[in-house]
């Protein structure tokens, strides 16, 4: 069986209270959440009903969100009073806790059995193969849902301890499937880079494999498998060299006419990427820019417009960019390198993040989540546009460009939370360790 890769403390993304080191399984974990201090025991009764609850609780949370969904709702939608919730879980963090840790149990489960496989390439390709059975079980009705995780960081620190020790668990699981001797030349922080594009590809498939049959999930998961190992770039001799990369800098946006507004955007797309829609409350966006209620409501008239503000300030950027990129002239290839190296830069400069895909799935209402994902798709086909002319002179390996424009999305999108897991990440060095991979696939040297 292939062997867990060194832990190191700096790999974690824990909040302040989070750095506590826990040996604790996530199984047992979830186990010792329960409400009593005195387990009830654990009958077979007990176990049915506890798991009915998580995967009510797991529904109800990702529709509404951590923050907007209740105790209530959930034991109605399993034909319990509230009590009848608490007698597992005593208040809804917990509930939240143990969802999560039981998606990140799920999700590590899938890891080490992929680590069974003898070489990289295998042992990602089953990462890969195993989550689409999964999202196939989910969605055909046979298995129940599993928590999303565009909510974790909206956990009170009491929880959000035992959840960020789990999932840093669940990182460097993932990471070790990328140990090879070909890796062990690669620098940790471009290691921690790759594992970090991995783990997020493998996360936000769930977000669009849906448009397929399911009984397609397979080859699809075969085809992300093929793209985020290789790349879309046809070889590594394709790779524009320092001088290359430096003229396919793309020009940024001319910056916002009031400062002030754009800073409330960038304040709440920030918190909305670390807490989610319902953790970003007035308070805490205006809290951020020292600023006071009062002020916020003279600059929006409430909070939802100012979330579809941030979306509309996303998207323009990411058209800005693909469409500068777009313009006649050079290969495909090229196009497409200087599409993602000037958004993932972005992500990572001073008027930057963009906002986080997953954050659409929180908005209160269905029509506007609607709105949103639909505006999304067709940000994302003016990338399936570049890797088309890539694919019709030749630059671009031969792929699904449909597909392949979601992964380089997902890589994107990521990019946002990529400080959390290379402390040492800068715009100067994120070419190299980080949007090269995401182009030229995860076997690629630095």
């Amino acid at each position: 069986m292939f062997q867990i890769c060194e832990i190191s403390g700096s790999d974690t993304i824990p909040p302040a209270a989070a750095n506590r080191e826990s040996n604790v399984s996530a199984i047992a974990i979830v186990h010792a959440m329960s409400s009593s201090s005195t387990s009830p025991p654990k009958t077979t009764r007990y176990k049915e009903k506890r798991e009915a609850i998580l995967a009510a609780a797991a529904r109800q949370f990702n529709e509404r969100g951590v923050k907007d969904a209740t105790l209530s709702e959930i034991a109605a939608s399993v034909g319990l009073v509230t009590s009848g919730i608490t007698y597992y879980y005593r208040k809804k963090e917990d509930l939240a806790a143990a969802c999560l840790l039981r998606a990140i149990a799920e999700d590590k489960k899938l890891a080490l059995e992929a680590a069974r496989e003898t070489g990289v390439t295998q042992r990602v390709t089953r990462l890969f193969m195993l989550h689409a059975e999964r999202l196939a079980a989910i969605d055909s009705g046979e298995q129940p849902p599993l928590i999303g995780f565009s909510d974790i960081r909206a956990l009170p620190d009491a929880q959000a301890a035992t959840v960020f020790t789990a999932y840093n668990d669940l990182f460097r699981c993932v990471r070790a499937l990328l140990a090879s001797p070909e890796a062990a030349a690669l620098s940790r922080d471009a290691r921690n880079a790759r594992a970090h594009l991995l783990i997020s590809s493998t996360m936000t498939v769930s977000f669009w494999i849906s448009r397929c049959e399911i009984d397609e999930y397979p080859s699809v998961a075969r085809r992300i498998a093929d793209i985020v190992l290789h790349g879309v770039i046809k070889s590594a001799t394709a790779w524009p060299g320092d001088a290359a990369l430096d003229s396919l800098r793309l020009p940024e946006p001319p910056p916002a006419p009031d400062e002030t507004a754009e800073a409330f955007l960038q304040a709440a797309t920030e918190l909305v990427n670390e807490q989610g829609y319902r953790g970003a409350s007035v308070d805490r966006i205006a809290a951020l820019l020292n600023a006071t209620k009062g002020k916020f409501y003279h600059y929006n008239e409430t909070k939802i417009d100012l979330i579809t503000a941030c979306f509309e300030r996303s998207f323009a950027l990411q058209r800005h960019f693909l469409k500068a990129a777009a313009l006649p002239g050079g290969a495909g290839s090229l196009r497409v390198c200087a599409a993602a190296m000037a958004l993932v830069r972005f992500q990572l400069s001073p008027r930057g993040p963009l906002l986080r895909n997953a954050a659409y799935s929180a908005l209160p209402d269905q029509q506007h989540r609607q709105q949103v994902y639909r505006t999304m798709q067709r940000v994302i086909e003016r990338m399936v546009g570049l890797l088309v002319d890539g694919l019709v002179d030749g630059s671009v390996r031969p792929q699904d460009p449909a597909i392949a424009a979601q992964v380089l999305d997902t890589a994107i999108n990521a990019a946002a939370e990529l400080r959390r897991w290379v402390p040492g990440i800068s715009e100067d060095n994120v070419t190299r360790l980080y949007t090269r991979p995401s182009l030229l696939g995860l076997l690629c040297d630095e």
